[in-house]
């Protein structure tokens, strides 16, 4: 099975729809898959969900399609660097489910492990339990979390080889391992591709069988969130 693409466009072709929930890897811009991400913008899919820690920034990254309005509702940890993401969410136009960062890393290592629901303590006593079974564990009160699995998840990892097997470089790999196994359909972005048999199995971080389309974008551009020099 030919798992390697030509482009973004290729890799998303016949798998992306209206209505779909789309799980994206990064943290801010950091593993961000650049290229996927202007591809799926590109294919017009409206009444997007998307899971995602955060919604990029205005004009890049997923504020793209906050921007050409093809996401309806956002799953989100963090959401402050993206004016109109917010303007957007304070007028009325976008659903937003609010979920802290490691629930949400964890309602997404649930849903690649075929775990359907667990309970945290976290958001106990807060609006993010409204609504939420409450359970009491040993004396304390936890909160049932249910788990996320996307129609198609957008992954970004620094090498692949033709199998899928994949590899992260530093922070870049952040929420992107979750991601990719939470996906029916997942689809990666990467900078290198080799050989099966090059990547030591002891060095992989996610197997192959997680790994369904590739496609290579060998300069992407990496953008910084927020750059920070000394003064002179």
């Amino acid at each position: 099975m030919n798992k390697v693409y030509p482009d973004a466009a290729s890799a998303l072709a016949g798998i992306v729809e209206d209505g779909q929930t789309i799980a994206v890897g990064g943290f801010g811009l950091c593993g961000i898959p650049e290229a996927l991400i202007a591809a799926l913008r590109d294919t017009g899919a409206k009444g997007l969900t998307a899971i995602s820690n955060n919604a990029g920034v205005d004009g890049f990254g997923l504020g793209q399609l906050l921007e050409t309005r093809q996401i309806k509702k956002m799953i989100s940890s963090y959401v402050g660097e993206n004016k109109e993401f917010a303007r957007q969410y304070l007028a009325g136009e976008l659903e937003l489910e609010f979920t802290p960062q490691g629930t949400l890393a964890e309602k997404l290592r649930a849903g690649g492990a075929g775990i359907p629901a667990f309970f945290t303590k976290t958001g106990v006593g807060t609006i993010v339990a409204d609504g939420k079974e409450i359970r009491e564990f040993d004396g304390e009160q936890y909160v049932m979390e249910r788990a996320l699995v996307a129609d198609v998840s957008l992954v970004k990892a620094w090498k692949a080889d033709k199998a899928g097997n994949l590899l992260y470089r530093k922070t870049a790999r952040n929420f992107n391992p979750n991601v990719a196994a939470a996906g029916k359909i997942t689809v990666v972005e990467v900078e290198e591709l080799v050989e099966v048999g090059e990547i030591d199995p002891d060095a992989v971080h996610t197997p192959g069988i997680f790994v369904h389309r590739i496609v290579v974008n060998a300069t992407p551009e990496k953008r910084i969130e927020q750059r920070t020099v000394r003064a002179n």
